[in-house]
């Protein structure tokens, strides 16, 4: 039985799967994956355009730089590749065991241990054990559809974006595109370049949008990063410090000098120049720039111009065999109906439950909202670890970024189980209220407060999915463990002694960096 349970094989689970073995040297850990392939996330969004929604170069590890990106925002394939790439050099298809469901776990408390049921591709169910469950499903997991009158009725093809259906021919079709997302967005200038498809896109609130950063990295970028030492690295630092300053100047303030500037003489502009001119009153926002995600515009507005495209904001009545009827009575006929409608992000799907009995949805249920020590720990769940959990999204930041700071901090608690130091933590309910309260007095004051946006639960209700502050922030906060706001079980002797090395091996690193000051201030000031 492993001793390692990742549930996901998407970038957050190989993320993790990765640092078991370069960091800890792990070779005992299985990673459940529903599909037949990894990526999660990149693995399932084939639809046409599909490509990173920020810089591409946050979509690798911070130990393994590509330098043969294409393109500044990466197309599905190329990332997707990437990771193919990782899981062959980690030698981590052998850990991972595809079409594989859990569909259940459950804490035993005498046993230290969770049991783990999971199902295959034929329906045959097995149980497992692992001292350490980590959950790295995400929040980009369960597609989110509306519940509209007459769905079911529908007799032409109906999918969801993130499960496109590849065998369906669009040629001559009448396609309605329902939702203006960034997967919206993406994907309608794709499948309009033939105009014999004609979309209609029912749009419900407009978005900003970002100056295209499509740009391309040629052969000589691509020879600079491979070959000239740290261009790669600055170039990442380049845009963390980029991302980082939008940070600081658009979301973080409900009120905002530099957001109304940028909204009024960047981006507004950018609007009205590229957008048809009978859509604008439509297409410009009447909220604060950064409450809703910032889209970048991969060609969409221009798009717009193509006689094929048509936007419909009147909302959505009902739906019929043949089409979509209006909330103005409008009847339109429909081949096919495409939902870009985003994902569920406030519910949690399996079964895994703890020392109380309750399942994970239901203690959020009770919360009010998902809710997470630092977004990683959860009361009454010993040993369970959650990557991408409550309020660790970004608004302006890749998730990689913050998931590669969750495996760190994951690592810290894995070590000492793995050594039979402990045998279990479980974060205080406690340490889990006074974090919660302190994300939540950070979101009352930022810019996600005043609209609505499925950063909040129900759309309407408490922020569940945003973090209160910049990548840097979210890094100090998880730099180490604090172990006071965890019960440890199984801790003697061993454990104490734990505690004192790794403080001493914190205090020796900081001697080490402020000796190197030291001697290179002197350097620097002393005379010839």
């Amino acid at each position: 039985m492993p001793d390692v349970v990742i549930i996901g094989a998407g970038i957050g689970g190989l993320a993790c799967a990765i640092g078991l073995k370069r960091q800890l040297g792990l070779k005992d850990f299985t990673v459940y994956e529903r599909a037949s392939d990894v990526g999660g996330t990149w693995r399932g969004n084939i639809y046409p355009g599909a490509a990173s929604d920020t810089y591409v170069h946050f979509y690798s590890l911070s130990t393994d730089l590509n330098p043969n990106w294409d393109t500044v925002q990466g197309t599905q394939p190329e990332i997707q590749n990437y990771w193919r790439g990782l899981s062959k050099k980690y030698d981590l298809y052998r850990h991972i065991s595809f079409d594989t469901l859990v569909v259940s776990a459950e804490w035993n408390e005498k046993e230290q241990k969770y049991y783990i049921v999971t199902r295959d591709a034929e329906g045959i169910e097995s149980i497992t054990t692992a001292k350490i469950l980590i959950s790295a499903i995400g929040i980009l997991d369960i597609p989110h559809l509306p519940n509209i009158s007459g769905a079911s009725s529908f007799k032409g093809e109906m999918f969801h974006s993130a499960q496109w259906n590849a065998a369906v021919d669009l040629r001559n079709k009448r396609v309605a595109v329902i939702g203006n997302g960034c997967s919206a967005t993406q994907l309608v200038p794709a499948i309009t370049q033939d105009p014999t498809v004609q979309v209609t896109q029912f749009c419900r609130t407009p978005s900003f949008f970002l100056p295209e950063a499509q740009a391309p990295y040629n052969a000589a970028w691509k020879w600079a990063f491979r070959y000239i030492p740290f261009a790669l690295w600055l170039h990442r630092i380049r845009w963390y410090l980029w991302l980082e300053g939008s940070y600081l100047t658009i979301f973080r303030n409900q009120s905002s000098f530099t957001r109304k500037f940028i909204t009024e003489y960047i981006l507004k502009p950018w609007l009205t120049s590229r957008a048809p001119k009978e859509d604008l009153p439509n297409l410009i926002p009447n909220y604060d720039l950064g409450c809703k995600r910032l889209i970048f515009d991969t060609n969409y507005l221009p798009a717009l111009h193509r006689p094929n495209v048509n936007l419909n904001w009147e909302g959505i009545q009902s739906i019929s065999e043949d089409g979509i009827v209006t909330k103005q009575g409008k009847k339109m006929p429909f081949d096919i109906i495409v939902w870009a409608t985003g994902f569920v992000a406030d519910r949690y799907p399996l079964s895994v439950r703890g020392t109380e009995g309750k399942t994970l949805q239901e203690y959020y249920d009770t919360q009010g909202c998902p809710k997470a020590y630092k977004g990683t720990s959860v009361p009454s769940f010993p040993n369970f670890f959650l990557i991408a959990g409550p309020n660790t999204l970004t608004g302006h930041q890749s998730v990689l970024l913050f998931e590669e700071i969750q495996v760190n901090y994951i690592l810290k608690f894995v070590k000492p189980i793995l050594a039979n130091i402990v045998s279990s933590f479980v974060v205080k309910p406690e340490a889990t209220d006074r974090y919660d309260e302190w994300v939540h007095s950070r979101l009352s004051r930022s810019v996600y407060m005043s609209c609505l946006s499925w950063y909040r639960k129900g759309g309407d209700g408490k922020i569940s999915t945003i973090f209160p502050g910049s990548g840097f922030l979210f890094w100090w906060c998880l730099r180490r463990p604090t172990w006071s706001d965890y019960k440890i079980t199984g801790a003697g002797t061993h454990w104490s002694r734990w505690v004192r090395q790794e403080a001493l091996g914190r205090w020796f690193v900081r001697a080490v960096y402020a000796g190197l000051a030291v001697v290179l201030w002197f350097a620097l000031t002393s005379t010839r």
